[in-house]
C-alpha cells in the first residue's frame, strides 16, 4: 500500500509506519518533524498543519490507505478537503472520551458527547473536539472510514507514565513498601499500542469500515499492581490506602504529577475501562498477554530511561506512608 500516516513523528503514528514498513508498504509522514524522526524507511513531508498550504505536496497523489489521529477539528477538516477525494481507506483514530456515558459493558451505540464547534479545542474540551473529527470524517468518506475510539493507550513508550508507573516503580524500589489505592477491583483497560496499530494497518489492508471501541482488556487494578510486582520483582509490603484519605492528601487520579496512575476514585468513572470491544475482536483485533506488555514496558524504562509524566516520587511516596501509619 502507499500509506499516509498525518504525524508519524510521535508515538502512535510512528509505531503505525514502523510496522507499515515492515510489511512492505510505502510510508509517508505529514509531519513538523519536530517531535522526532520518522521511523526508517519513512518518507517526511514536513508541513505544519495550522499554515494555508500545509497539504500542497501530497494533493496530487492517491493513497491507499491514510491514518489520521488528530483532535484538533481544524486540522481534520483541512486534511479532509485536501485528501479525502483520493483515498481509498482512511482511519480515524477517535478516543473513548468522545462517550457521554460510561455504563458498564457499554458498546459503540453510547450516546456521545456534543460536538464541538470551531476549528480550535482546549484539552479541557478533548472530549468534544474527537466528537466534531469524527463527524467531519464521516461527512466527507463514508464508508471508506474506520473509526478507532482508542481506550487507553500504553506499552513502550508511554510517557505518560500511566501504564509505566507501576512495573517501573516495583523494579525501582523492590523492597521498599510500596502504597497502592484500596481499590483492587476497579477495572483497568490498557491497549499495547504495537496491538493498536497492527489493528489498524489490518483493518486498512482489508478495507474494513464502521465505528469500533479499540480497547484492551479488562483486567482488575489489584491484578495490575500484582503483575507489575512479579515483572518488577518487588517483594516489599504493599500497603492499601482508602481513596477518600489519597484524595484528602491531595494524591492526583489516573496521571500526571503527584499521582497514582489508573486510579479513579470518582464512582461515577467506575465502569469507565469495561468496553468489552467485541466488534473490534471480530474484526481482527489481538492482545498480547499482559506480562508482555509490562515485560517489554520495563524493558524500555531500563534502556531508553523515559522521563515518566506521572506518578509519586520517592520521597513523596515515603511522606504518604509516613502519615498513613499516624
Amino acid at each position: 500500500m502507499d500509506l499516509l500516516v498525518l504525524g508519524g513523528t510521535a508515538w502512535l503514528g510512528r509505531e503505525v509506519s514502523r510496522q507499515a514498513l515492515a510489511l512492505g508498504h510505502r510510508v509517508t509522514c505529514l509531519a513538523r518533524g519536530e517531535s522526532g524522526g520518522v521511523a526508517e524507511g519513512a518518507a517526511l513531508v514536513a508541513a505544519d498543519r495550522s499554515q494555508p498550504g500545509a497539504y500542497r505536496e501530497l494533493t496530487g497523489r492517491d493513497w491507499d490507505a491514510v491514518v489520521e489521529v488528530s483532535w484538533q477539528p481544524g486540522f481534520v477538516r483541512d486534511a479532509l478537503d485536501a485528501l479525502a477525494p483520493r483515498a481509498r481507506h482512511w482511519s480515524y483514530v477517535s478516543s473513548v472520551s468522545a462517550y457521554a456515558e460510561h455504563p458498564l459493558g457499554a458498546d459503540e451505540t453510547t450516546p456521545l458527547l456534543p460536538a464541538l464547534e470551531g476549528r480550535e479545542a482546549a484539552r479541557e474540551t478533548y472530549g468534544e473536539a474527537k466528537v466534531a473529527c469524527e463527524r467531519a470524517s464521516a461527512q466527507a468518506l463514508g464508508d471508506r472510514l474506520l473509526i478507532a475510539r482508542a481506550g487507553l493507550i500504553g506499552g513502550p513508550g508511554d510517557r505518560t507514565g500511566r501504564s509505566a508507573y507501576w512495573v517501573d516503580r516495583a523494579a525501582r524500589a523492590p523492597r521498599e513498601p510500596l502504597l497502592v489505592p484500596d481499590a483492587p477491583d476497579l477495572a483497568t483497560q490498557v491497549i499495547d499500542v504495537r496491538d493498536l496499530a497492527a489493528w489498524l494497518l489490518h483493518c486498512a489492508e482489508g478495507d474494513t469500515s464502521g465505528t469500533f471501541d479499540a480497547v484492551g482488556p479488562v483486567l482488575p487494578f489489584g491484578e495490575w499492581v500484582e503483575l507489575s510486582r512479579t515483572v518488577g520483582g518487588h517483594t516489599g509490603p504493599v500497603v492499601p490506602a482508602p481513596s477518600a484519605w489519597l484524595l484528602e492528601q491531595g494524591v492526583n487520579q489516573w496521571m500526571g504529577p503527584d499521582s497514582l496512575p489508573m486510579w479513579l476514585a470518582d464512582p461515577e468513572y467506575a465502569s469507565h475501562s469495561t468496553r468489552p470491544g467485541a466488534a473490534a475482536l471480530a474484526a481482527g483485533m489481538t492482545h498480547r498477554p499482559r506480562t508482555e506488555v509490562l515485560t517489554d514496558l520495563l524493558h524500555w524504562i531500563r534502556t531508553d530511561a523515559p522521563e515518566l509524566a506521572a506518578g509519586l516520587t520517592e520521597e513523596r511516596e515515603r511522606e504518604l506512608l509516613r502519615a498513613l501509619a499516624g
